[in-house]
């Protein structure tokens, strides 16, 4: 079996690249959660375009009229 040593994508710790490891390609919950919350905020990103899907696309303006 190949035991490929890797780092922790946000701490850099060394870790075992192995089905075994729980939480990889991170070394810990505490560094998955870390990521996520990166996503969540927009700290990370994919580069290119935005997409936009048009049937989600409404502007303020249209909810603006709308008796709850």
């Amino acid at each position: 079996m190949n035991n490929k040593e890797v780092s922790c994508p946000v701490c850099q710790k060394k870790i075992i690249w192995s089905a075994d490891e729980l939480w990889r390609p991170f070394c810990s919950e505490r560094c998955q959660l870390i990521d996520l919350g990166k996503w969540a905020d927009g700290s990370h990103v994919i580069a290119g375009e935005e997409l936009v899907d048009p049937d989600l696309d409404h502007s303020a303006s249209e909810f603006n009229n709308y008796k709850y």
